[in-house]
């Protein structure tokens, strides 16, 4: 309903807009006609205002539309295939990119920007249009990262299922492509009108039109065309002009701005910098208040310019520009061109989004004041922290994630952590390996480096923002779930272990699924330490209710060493595994998945597997293959992939 809502609204606006612009012509030929008083002008630009006001929030109102009715899309589609809303939103993006390209591109084609091309060439059009799609991109790109806005969204949207998982990450990726992408076509194209713009200023030939166009407004004249003026030109030698015209205009200095941080931000968001050294991911990306502040101020200087529309009506560019020795004399019918940039547009397409982050900032601003109690802190070997906490109104869903801070090790740092708790649970837990300068600080502020006990009042203070949804939560959908985890990648299954065996025993809740197939791929048997007391506390709580088939897990070490196999070889027949402690053997090399989904398939026909990934996105390709190639009439399996 509410979509529809929307969508009525849209087309009214567009109506409206149609009407006001009808009658905005007719008023205007009446003007022209017979010559109505100045009264009746003045109103025609009112209505030219209005007209312009009315388009505008016509467009903003059309891109909320476009984003919400994106959302309510994948919230459909994600009960079919998480992939699918990517796609969605890929290709709604791509559409959308390609659609302001060419219509910004042709606009420059139009008579009023006849002169610009005369200096430029179509290099003015290649500027501008990745400049219109920039606009665009740069109002997406805050969006998916309004953690808290996203999340109020879709909890009111489903109240009953908490936060559910979007394609936030992948479509701020997909964004954040588009955005350097256009961001080379616009510099590269600028550079070409650099160019122009000087060669027509240097080749000081009268009979030259790019010339006589590159002298007008002389003298600090408003209505300029070439933005290098003669006196730099006389003044400065060629190779010092570049950087004058960078340094000493808005447009160079925003430019530069922008550009040096878009591009930290890009070498930074790296698979190997964002993994190893978060820290540097976290604070270069912060430049994006240098980038949107530059992009705000870019154009306010107005370099660009084309023909006025007053000038226009009477300097006719294709016809005055065989004759521009003649502007501006007696008897001419060819007035000297008048020209003027168009006013910044960009501020209006980000003004919105950028006011949403504020307020997503001070949401988090006021979560990490709210109060975050440590009950208990357990030290797991290979140096895993455990930290289970409480707090006031903590309401959690299996496979959940959270941002935590350690004041005491950092103010400005947040990092995301998977919650290994199950929602039954009277607290929340995060599972955090020691891997790099943050961890390490804080296992050695909750004491892990001492031999005893730390009291509760020696504990750091921690804050927490989130819980925030993954793909992991629509396990309870399907009535067979296969779960694959690598290395860490286990952890949001450790929840959901928990949450789906409270459901049914515990809370003798009737669960909508019936089989849970887990592995765990993990390269080294120290990774298996802190997982194991949970598998064996589930696989003896099975026992006991004879549910030992409900759930079926595999165990794959991807790499060991000669010794421990010949140690491993020794001790197979023995009750327990030797690693895990485990009734279940662990198994040594990589899953066949043809078998694998073969035998799923044959045991359980007629029906829909959700396959649940967290690990590389190597392993995800395979998996999503296995997923299309299996499916079938009579059994289908759905692949989803949480980014980790």
């Amino acid at each position: 309903m509410c979509i529809i809502l929307l969508c009525v609204l849209y087309y009214i606006c567009v109506l409206y807009y149609i009407c006001v612009l009808y009658y905005t012509c007719v008023l205007y030929y009446i003007c022209v006609l017979y010559y109505i008083h100045v009264y009746y002008i003045i109103l025609y630009y009112t209505c030219v205002l209005y007209y312009t006001c009315v388009l505008y929030y016509t467009c903003v109102l059309y891109y909320i539309l476009y984003y919400i009715i994106l959302y309510y899309t994948c919230v459909f589609l994600r009960r079919v295939n998480n992939e699918v809303c990517a796609l969605v939103f890929s290709w709604c993006g791509w559409g959308i990119n390609a659609f302001l390209f060419v219509h910004f591109y042709m606009a420059f084609l139009t008579p009023r920007w006849f002169y610009t091309r005369v200096l430029l060439g179509h290099a003015l059009s290649w500027a501008r249009a990745p400049a219109a799609c920039l606009n665009f991109n740069c109002m997406l790109i805050l969006l998916p990262v309004c953690r808290n806005l996203l999340s109020f969204l879709r909890g009111s949207i489903q109240p009953d299922r908490g936060s559910t998982a979007g394609p936030d990450i992948t479509f701020h990726k997909l964004v954040a492509y588009m955005i350097a992408f256009h961001t080379a076509v616009h510099i590269v194209a600028h550079l070409f009108n650099f160019e122009y713009f000087m060669n027509a200023q240097l080749d000081r030939n009268e009979t030259l039109l790019p010339f006589v166009l590159s002298e007008i407004g002389t003298n600090d004249n408003a209505s300029y065309l070439n933005p290098i003026r003669t006196n730099e030109t006389n003044n400065n030698p060629e190779t010092l002009l570049g950087t004058i015209v960078m340094f000493t205009t808005v447009a160079g200095l925003t430019g530069v701005a922008i550009t040096l941080a878009l591009i930290l931000i890009i070498t930074s968001s790296t698979e190997v910098i964002r993994r190893s050294y978060f820290e540097v991911f976290w604070f270069t990306h912060h430049l994006f208040v240098i980038f949107f502040i530059g992009l705000v101020f870019h154009g306010f200087e107005r370099i660009v310019r084309g023909q006025t529309l007053e000038n226009l009506k009477v300097h006719d560019p294709e016809n005055c520009s065989e004759h521009f020795e003649d502007w501006g004399r007696n008897g001419s019918d060819c007035p000297e061109p008048k020209f003027a940039g168009n006013p910044p547009m960009t501020w209006k397409w980000v003004v919105g989004p950028m006011f949403l982050y504020v307020c997503e900032r001070l949401v988090r601003y006021y979560r990490s004041h709210q109060k975050v109690v440590i009950t208990k802190v357990v030290m797991h070997p290979s140096r895993t922290l455990e930290l289970q906490m409480k707090k006031k109104g903590f309401k959690m869903e299996v496979g959940q994630y959270v941002f935590i801070q350690c004041p005491s090790v950092s103010r400005l740092e947040w990092h995301p952590f998977t919650l290994t708790s199950a929602p039954e649970e009277d607290h929340f837990s995060a599972h955090i390996r020691i891997v790099g300068d943050w961890t390490e600080a804080l296992y050695t502020a909750c004491g892990g480096d001492q031999p005893e006990q730390q009291q509760a009042w020696t504990l750091p203070k921690i804050a927490i923002d989130g819980p925030f949804g993954t793909a992991s939560e629509d396990a309870f959908q399907y009535e067979v779930v296969m779960l694959v985890g690598a290395g860490i990648g286990v952890t949001p299954f450790a929840s959901l272990l928990k949450s789906v065996w409270y459901k049914r025993i515990q809370n003798h809740q009737d669960t909508f699924t019936k089989k849970i197939y887990f592995y765990w791929l993990c390269p080294e048997t120290q990774a298996f330490e802190w997982f194991a007391d949970l598998l064996q506390t589930l696989e003896k709580q099975m026992n006991e209710q004879n549910m030992s088939d409900f759930l079926s897990y595999n165990i794959y070490l991807t790499r060991w060493k000669d010794q421990e196999a010949a140690h491993f070889r020794v001790h197979h027949e023995a009750e327990n595994d030797p690693i895990t402690g485990l009734k279940q053997k662990t198994l040594y090399g990589k899953p066949n998945w043809d078998n694998e989904f073969t035998t799923i398939a044959a045991s359980h026909p007629k029906t829909k597997v959700g396959v649940f990934l967290c690990g590389p996105p190597v392993l995800g390709k395979a998996l999503a293959k296995q997923c299309r190639s299996h499916t079938e009439a009579d059994v289908k399996f759905i692949f989803n992939k949480e980014n980790f």
